[in-house]
């Protein structure tokens, strides 16, 4: 089902173990949202016996996202960009600047009124982009763009994968309302019947 907004964009920081594994802080408003662009790199590869295709394999590589967002803050460009905020609450941008990874959430909604929520679990972002305009005959807002690229994340999770992203379509029977309800509170983390036996 198509869908016809895009809203409640959250990030949260993350946190390293000796081994990597991620653990995640608090989700907090990023920004107001006003589109995301997602794409996805796949890695592939082809095993070719009696002349023909045998086997294909095509696993997530990496991807880039992009948010047009209406305004980014000193702490949020600084959380996302490694920049300093000095004394005076400036913040400054260093060429040696890099921001650590952050988690990312966000919801579409869909053409029946529902939501699709996701989180991608581990996004590096860069500088944010800025297009400025003059004053002319109309009024033509300037707002800025930034752009990471989507990692899968290091701690794997009970089926010993590396999760890049999850989603949940709200009304979807299979899903208990306390997931959406709680999607924001922090950041979901995967749960598989196996592990509940266990």
């Amino acid at each position: 089902m198509a869908t016809i907004g895009l809203d409640k964009l959250y990030y949260a920081k993350i946190t390293e173990d000796d081994a990597g594994d991620e653990t995640y802080g608090t989700p907090v408003k990023l920004a107001k949202a006003m589109n995301a662009d997602l794409s996805v790199e796949l890695a592939e590869a082809t095993l070719y016996a009696d002349d023909g295709a045998s086997e294909i394999v095509k696993e997530f590589k990496n991807g880039t996202l992009s948010l047009g967002v209406d305004d980014i803050g000193a702490s949020v460009a600084s959380d996302l960009t490694g920049a300093t905020i000095d004394a005076n609450g400036v913040v400054v941008s260093a060429s040696e600047d890099g921001g650590e990874p952050v988690a990312v959430g966000f919801r579409a909604k869909k053409s029946n009124g529902k939501y699709k929520y996701y989180w991608l679990y581990r996004v590096k972002f860069g500088i944010p982009a800025t297009n400025l305009a003059t004053k002319g005959d109309s009024i033509t807002f300037s707002t800025p763009t930034i752009e990471g690229t989507i990692l899968r994340r290091n701690k794997v999770d009970g089926q010993n994968k590396h999760p890049w992203k999850a989603e949940v379509t709200e009304g979807d029977s299979a899903v208990a309302a306390d997931i959406i309800t709680n999607w924001y509170q922090e950041v979901y983390e995967p749960s598989y019947a196996t592990e509940a036996a266990e």
